[in-house]
């Protein structure tokens, strides 16, 4: 699949058949994850990867409660290191993690962005210290069902030419 294809046809899977992630698969997922470019270079990252189903489900918990994260093949943790990189660690691990997300999808597995948890459980479940931040998780697995797509505000609404305000033709 192409990268635009990929983009444009992202959703986030919330519903997901109980099967494995090839291992093969897995490693390029996560490979496109360390790709990912980050501010001055200094990868101010660490990414979790739980398949273990117990596991799974106390991080779901974690998670407000959201069950159905554990339906996926894994839940990835995506962790910033801020004394790596204190200023953009939270920016680079985002763009780790939509490395993940797209890589993904173009070998066609599904994820969603998780924003909603209780940080300190889950530190508490992956073993984090204190000084990690968690900065978002996602499940990764094979999708059981793929929303239609949602609306998006306007052109005009999101782009401008030159000054905000300033329209910017298609």
């Amino acid at each position: 699949m192409d990268t635009l294809q990929t983009i444009l046809e992202r959703r986030s899977i919330r519903k997901y058949k109980p099967e494995p992630i090839p291992v093969e698969d897995l490693q390029h997922i996560l490979e496109a994850t360390r790709q990912a470019p980050s501010a001055a270079n200094r990868q101010p990252w660490h990414f979790i990867v739980v398949d273990d189903p117990q596991q799974k489900l106390r991080l779901a918990q974690a998670c407000n409660n959201q069950m159905w994260l554990a339906d996926a093949a894994c839940i990835v943790v995506g962790v910033g290191l801020p004394q790596v990189s204190q200023k953009w660690y939270r920016v680079d691990v985002a763009i780790a993690l939509e490395n993940l997300v797209l890589a993904a999808r173009s070998l066609g597995y599904g994820t969603c962005w998780i924003g909603a948890f209780d940080p300190e459980q889950v530190r508490r479940v992956c073993g984090l210290r204190d000084e990690f931040d968690i900065v978002a998780c996602t499940p990764l697995g094979v999708p059981d069902a793929t929303p239609a797509a949602r609306m998006r505000k306007p052109w005009a609404e999101v782009f401008s030419a030159n000054v905000y305000g300033e329209p910017l033709e298609p």
